[in-house]
């Protein structure tokens, strides 16, 4: 197993420190830190702040996904997954989340919102050319290899 060392600061009491639920779990769990319920009216995105900043290792991004729990469930999904959070980023975390479900969802302090995974990061440069190899599927865009 591959081990990175994120660091870690407390910027709200309300925080917790982001936690792995099970020894194989790919993504650990983020939870809110809102000092007071927040609502999430149908339709409508809220920021919720997760009470901490962290400094990831250069070259590792974290990705921050949905938890397939509160989506399937009550249509709680992120607008912009996976977000990404840069190694160069300081401030406080937080989570936007859409309400896509059929009522009102409240979000509590302390409550598993978001999942996040960290992950490398490789920078490309761009190669500037006339022509570009050929390959079976060329051109065919959206839909070409099937359904």
């Amino acid at each position: 197993m591959h081990q990175v060392q994120v660091k870690y600061k407390q910027l709200r009491e309300t925080a917790t420190v982001p936690s792995y639920q099970s020894k194989l779990a790919a993504g650990m769990d983020l939870y809110s830190a809102n000092e007071e319920p927040i609502t999430i009216s149908v339709g409508e995105i809220a920021m919720i702040p997760l009470g901490f900043a962290m400094a990831l290792p250069d070259h590792y991004e974290a990705q921050v996904r949905p938890r397939s729990g509160i989506a399937s469930k009550f249509g709680i999904t992120l607008p912009n997954a996976p977000g990404t959070i840069d190694a160069d980023y300081r401030g406080e975390c937080c989570v936007p989340l859409i309400n896509h479900g059929k009522q009102p969802f409240v979000v509590e302090t302390n409550m598993r919102i978001a999942q996040m995974i960290i992950a490398p990061v490789i920078q490309a440069t761009f190669e500037i050319v006339e022509e570009l190899d050929e390959t079976l599927r060329g051109e065919g865009g959206f839909g070409s290899t099937g359904n």
